[in-house]
């Protein structure tokens, strides 16, 4: 880089300036300050080369990389880590400015750093992306400047990248802990099972939350305490989520789309579903269907289903439950528990659907998720001060209770709802399926 280029004044040397300046001005009304004055102008030049020669003279330079993971996970804290290396011959104060992606909205990020001869410092710092797609990162700079800090040097690094930002796959394992979805060893807290299969697995002593039907009385008697039967869940059943990508699923929640929140826990539920060897499979529709994965639990199974969720958006349409049920019946053979992501705002726009989604019922098990707007919690626990806040605690008041409508109505057709908030929905959505698998029920 010319020196025109990277060559910058620090706020030091401007401050010691300016009191020069003062200095001369004072002059006027004392003159022995103007030879004061003079001598301490040349002393800042003459630093100020010294300086530059410092920064420039020599063979020191530095050094920097950028590492950061090539997916991000959408909605997670992501680390990138910044290598910085001194290879001047005396320290350095630096100010590092990284060129995040747009997506961001930081025009201001800047960290400061001080460097010892030939050390190397590693700087991280955390992004969290809320929405999916492709992040492109710019270049980066150091503004450094010598022990005088009369001036600072800019050191630019083309370290351009791009980075995919994916659907949420760094707690997956986390949610498969806290949904009881993981390993069935003793004394883990699990999900309380209400059904059987007949497939018997062993004897094992009893622990709270076991069904007392299962106490195996003989095995009880021999062993002076409870023991109790314990069945392996029937496997290799086919699992679906389906994904409305409708207008009504580009609704904001805390910076993320709905549709954000269903394909994060979609993608947490087929991982708890695959782990428990259940064939799991893909459906996205609008107006019509766009992604038909086939239910399977092949190896390469989990990163298909990263694949086709990554570019998924809404196409700010109505979403078509009658194409859907028509796909459906045309393409699944077998009886499949079907998890259906969607939203309905109103008991109206739910009974415009609810004969599609008894269509669906009669062939499958299916399962409605649909969102709780906590934004009317908030205005319907609030103070009504005015004539106007009455009235909104009233409209509130009206949408919760037709929510919790929605969710009676899909039951009293055997449809199972899922009424959760968007926070809860990846816990909410894997527990049902957990208890669905638990009752045999599909």
């Amino acid at each position: 880089m010319h020196f025109y280029n990277s060559f910058y004044l620090s706020r030091r040397t401007y401050g010691i300036a300016g009191v020069i300046i003062l200095v001369l001005a004072s002059a006027f009304f004392y003159p022995f300050l103007a030879q004061v004055a003079r001598l301490s102008g040349l002393v800042l030049l003459g630093c100020v080369l010294i300086d530059v020669f410092f920064l420039y003279g020599g063979s020191g330079h530095v050094e920097a990389s950028r590492e950061a993971p090539a997916r991000f996970s959408n909605g997670d804290g992501n680390t990138v880590t910044l290598h910085i290396r001194n290879a001047y011959s005396f320290p350095l104060q630096a100010t590092v400015v990284d060129e995040i992606p747009l997506q961001f909205q930081d025009r201001h990020w800047k960290r400061n750093m001080q460097l010892k001869a030939g050390e190397t410092q590693a700087l991280a710092y955390t992004l969290t992306p809320k929405e999916r797609g492709v992040y492109s990162f710019g270049r980066l700079h150091l503004f450094v400047s010598s022990p005088l800090g009369l001036v600072r040097r800019r050191c630019t690094f083309g370290l351009e990248q791009d980075v995919q930002v994916y659907p949420s796959f760094v707690n997956l394992r986390r949610v498969q802990i806290e949904t009881q979805g993981g390993s069935q060893d003793a004394g883990r807290q699990r999900l309380r099972r209400t059904g059987l299969s007949l497939e018997f697995e062993q004897i094992k002593d009893y622990v709270p939350g076991d069904d007392y039907r299962t106490i195996n009385w003989k095995a009880s008697a021999r062993k002076g305490q409870p023991m109790v039967n314990t069945y392996v869940e029937e496997r290799s059943q086919p699992i679906y989520c389906v994904i409305d990508k409708g207008r009504l699923m580009k609704f904001p929640f805390e910076g993320m789309t709905l549709l954000d929140y269903a394909i994060n826990a979609s993608l947490a539920l087929i991982n708890v579903a695959l782990s428990r060897q259940d064939k799991a499979g893909l459906i996205t529709f609008s107006r019509k269907v766009d992604q038909f994965l086939p239910a399977d639990r092949k190896a390469g199974q989990m990163e298909t289903v990263l694949e086709t969720l990554y570019n998924q958006e809404t196409d700010f349409k109505e979403a078509d439950f009658e194409q859907l049920y028509a796909q459906l019946r045309g393409r699944l053979k077998q009886r499949s528990l079907l998890i259906l992501f969607t939203n309905f705002e109103s008991i109206h726009s739910l009974r415009r659907q609810l004969p599609y989604l008894r269509s669906i019922g009669r062939y499958h098990l299916l399962v409605t998720v649909f969102f709780d707007n906590t934004e009317l919690h908030a205005l319907q626990q609030g103070d009504a001060k005015t004539l106007e806040d009455v009235y909104i605690k009233t409209i509130a008041d009206r949408f919760l209770y037709e929510k919790k409508l929605m969710a009676k109505e899909l039951a009293q057709y055997g449809i199972l709802p899922v009424f959760t908030s968007p926070a809860r929905l990846t816990v909410a959505s894997i527990n049902k399926y957990l208890e669905i698998k638990a009752r045999q029920a599909l």
